[in-house]
């Protein structure tokens, strides 16, 4: 059952038509959708809307959900989703959880049981919206055809405006072959869901504008919500007109470049030491767009323990939450930089602090062993940094040891370009990731740098880049562990190995003997999976082969796997221990 004729002869939509035409009417080009039981009609519609709306097939709902976070972690559009009910919905769970971590805006769409199955513990049947609450910023159970217009707008308002945030429509079957003649009324009904008054007063620029007239060590602590707001060239033209420098987390890479003279790069556990040294001795530290991870903080009691601490955020629930702060504004980050730009004044009273930040950079730059006669990690990303930097390039990244070094060694200008599941911290987002990040800029070179523990977890997306002609290419950083892991059981552990190597066990060789002896060769074979994908593929193990592998990756026609054969002891250093402080920092 598709949709019908009415009396008339006119064509009329069911509940699934409308949706479809709803995606549209919101301007949506692409969509990840995974088909099943309960959302078939939801895909027959998507083929009567084919010339206006992409459909990519991935190979796993969980690929689909992050492939829709690359969309919109580049676009800045809403990403969009689809998978059936049951386990298709719970699939996608990880998806959604990530993408409220990282305040991503996306559009999750399952299929549901029918209505009169709802409860009755049938086929494939999940009550998602309730598995999701926690971790949606706002869920429909769709009960009525009428409620589909209304709903659609109300979801794309929600993910889009304030903090931006993953919203769930669960739709099910029998609303979705529902033809009755249905309302399309779209106005949205949201009591006490208003973000037009997130505007910094100007009383509140006039203290800020004081208090960075005041400071003689200012420090701007800038995140995810520069880059979520757009306000990357408003936080260039406030740092450049104030002088101050910029110290970044993960997710605001890119909103300020690397190669800029008062950048200090990344801070954190594993940020720069000059970053984390000048806001534990910064006066004032600004903080716009962040929310005071852990991650960033360490122990809170001596993070910028001398600071006066302005503190700028679209959510006001993250004001105070971790960190107190001297001057909290609810704002919209852009609408607070501009604001400030017009009456803030040059710093002229802080070169000596500038001379230190300076001194902090010169002594303790992000280094490796470059004499080395393998490949190291470090090298193979800071190579492939250099070979792309005049031109237009996204990386995304899985989660562990390789995400640190390609947020260290990688250097990024421009916002939107670096793609890291942060808050959650996802082992398998990068393939799946880059992929939608190509679909939404298909003339981009877009770089998936993983680890082999993560690139496994979603390895099957090689085979949606090869179908779907998205010719990602894959930086694997060979070390057969889990290399993070392995980090930590070396600092804190007496460096006993506990089911963190990925590779064959010889158990015979091993019995008795605690973490057992590696076999030699290296497994699995990723060049074979890669060809078997369709994909272009090639290894690589000697320095010397490197440069001319990587430009064959770059310069491949579609999807590519380089694997680079690198050693597992190497650490992410510098590195603060969990809730340990700058004056804890492991260099060595």
């Amino acid at each position: 059952m598709t949709s019908v004729k009415s009396a008339a002869g006119e064509r009329v939509l069911n509940g699934a038509d409308i949706l479809v035409k709803s995606l549209v009417e919101q301007g949506v080009e692409t969509i990840f959708a995974y088909p099943g039981g309960a959302s078939m009609p939801l895909h027959q519609a998507l083929t009567r809307y084919s010339d206006q709306l992409r459909t990519i097939l991935p190979r796993h709902e969980q690929g689909g959900g992050f492939a829709a976070q690359g969309y919109a972690r580049v676009s800045g559009k809403p990403g969009v989703c689809m998978a059936t009910s049951g386990p298709g919905a719970t699939n996608l769970v990880t998806a959604i959880a990530d993408a409220k971590l990282d305040s991503i805006p996306m559009i999750a769409i399952t299929g549901q049981v029918g209505t009169a199955s709802i409860g009755t513990d049938a086929f494939q049947e999940t009550p998602i919206v309730e598995v999701c609450r926690g971790v949606t910023k706002h869920h429909y159970l769709v009960t009525d055809i009428n409620d589909v217009p209304r709903v659609m707008h109300e979801a794309f308002h929600i993910a889009t405006t304030g903090r931006p945030g993953p919203v769930l429509v669960d739709m099910p079957k029998d609303i979705q072959l529902n033809t009755e003649m249905a309302s399309e009324d779209s106005a949205m009904n949201l009591p006490g869901y208003s973000v037009d008054n997130r505007k910094a007063q100007p009383e509140q620029i006039k203290q800020i504008a004081a208090a960075i007239k005041l400071a003689k060590r200012p420090i701007i602590y800038c995140g995810g919500g520069i880059i979520a707001g757009n306000a990357s060239e408003a936080l260039r033209t406030f740092a450049r007109k104030t002088g101050i420098p910029v110290a970044m987390t993960v997710m605001g890479l890119g909103a300020f470049p690397n190669t800029d003279s008062q950048s200090l790069d990344m801070l954190g556990m594993h940020g720069s030491v000059y970053a984390n040294m000048a806001v534990r001795d910064c006066d004032l530290l600004l903080a716009l767009g962040v929310r005071f991870d852990d991650r960033v903080t360490g122990k809170l009691s001596k993070f910028a323990r001398h600071a006066k601490i302005v503190h700028i955020d679209i959510d006001p629930s993250e004001l105070n939450k971790n960190k107190a702060a001297h001057i909290p504004v609810v704002s919209e980050v852009g609408y607070a930089l501009r604001a400030l730009n017009e009456i803030v004044e040059p710093k002229t009273d802080m070169q000596s602090w500038l001379d230190r930040c300076q001194q902090l950079k010169d002594e303790h730059p992000f280094k490796y062993d470059d004499s080395f006669d393998g490949i190291l990690q470090q090298h193979a990303i800071k190579e492939l940094s250099q070979l792309t930097q005049d031109r237009r390039t996204i990386v995304s990244v899985g989660v562990g040891q390789h995400q640190m070094w390609a947020a260290q060694f990688f250097s990024f200008h421009s916002p939107r370009t670096f793609l890291s599941s942060s808050g959650l911290g996802t082992m398998g987002f990068g393939l799946p990731a880059a992929m939608g990040a190509q679909a939404a800029a298909p003339d981009a070179l877009v770089v998936d740098i993983d680890g082999d523990g993560s690139f496994l977890m979603n390895v099957q997306e090689l085979a949606s880049c090869f179908c779907e002609k998205l010719p990602v290419k894959v930086l694997l950083l060979n070390n057969q562990h889990l290399g993070m892991v392995v980090q930590w059981e070396d600092r804190f552990m007496g460096g006993n190995r506990a089911h963190t190597y990925l590779g064959p066990i010889d158990h015979a060789e091993a019995k008795g003997r605690g973490s057992g002896l590696y076999a030699q060769d290296r497994y699995p074979d990723f060049v074979s999976i890669a060809r078997g994908f369709g994909c272009g593929a090639a290894s690589v193990s000697k320095k010397g082969d490197l440069g001319g592998a990587l430009e064959e990756m770059i310069s491949s026609d579609g999807p590519y796997v380089l694997d680079v054969q690198v050693p597992y002891q190497e650490h992410v250093l510098p590195m603060i221990p969990s809730q340990g402080s700058a004056d804890d920092m492991i260099t060595e």
